[in-house]
């Protein structure tokens, strides 16, 4: 699981052996809740295989605002890091090998590579790229139509169309599945007709 990281981050093999070893591999099958919403994470996850949706609640409907799938890490990260309750809910879609490191762990990590500059840019670069994806689903939702949400994700982010269940991807665009269904018909039809 680590070899993918190993040539991103250059730690010395003793690094390696002692950071790997705070984490624990677990097995969850579909629809596992690793974090509730009100809860105050003390894990963060690292995907192996699987796929993981993070949501919350809005008057009583789920709405998804990320998924997250092989060599991700998922937490509740705001929450996270103040030890504040969590908003969202982070839980798997598919069966997943994950692995979890509690945040004592990784906070004693942070403060021993802290003061190496190549691998705090590394982890604050990390930060900004998801700061980035989130302020880009919050402008789609304010400027385009559910439409072009569809196409962006269909030409950004394919995966997400193959292995995410239709009703998922319906929350995360913000619409019913059955506005998602229509969507795919007119673009199928348009694809028909030009052919």
């Amino acid at each position: 699981m680590f070899q993918q990281f190993k040539h991103k981050l250059p730690f010395t093999n003793g690094q390696w052996a002692e950071y790997t070893g705070y984490f624990k591999q677990i097995i969850v099958p579909a629809k596992t809740v690793l974090l509730s919403e009100g809860e105050i994470p003390k894990k963060m996850f690292l995907i192996e295989k699987g796929c993981i949706r993070v949501w919350f609640n809005s008057n009583g409907k789920d709405i998804t605002s990320q998924f997250f799938f092989e060599n991700s890490s998922v937490a509740s990260i705001e929450s996270f890091r103040k030890e504040t309750p969590s908003e969202v809910v982070i839980e798997t879609i598919e069966p997943s090998v994950l692995w979890w490191i509690h945040k004592n762990d990784l906070d004693r990590i942070i403060a021993e590579i802290s003061d190496v500059p190549e691998l705090r840019d590394k982890m604050i670069n990390t930060v900004f790229e998801r700061t980035f994806d989130y302020m880009k689903y919050a402008f789609s939702f304010i400027r385009d139509t559910p439409a072009q949400r569809y196409l962006n994700l269909l030409n950004e982010r394919p995966h997400i169309v193959q292995r995410v269940p239709q009703h998922y991807i319906a929350s995360y665009l913000g619409i019913s599945t059955v506005h998602l269904s229509r969507i795919k018909n007119q673009l199928a039809k348009k694809k028909t007709e030009r052919v």
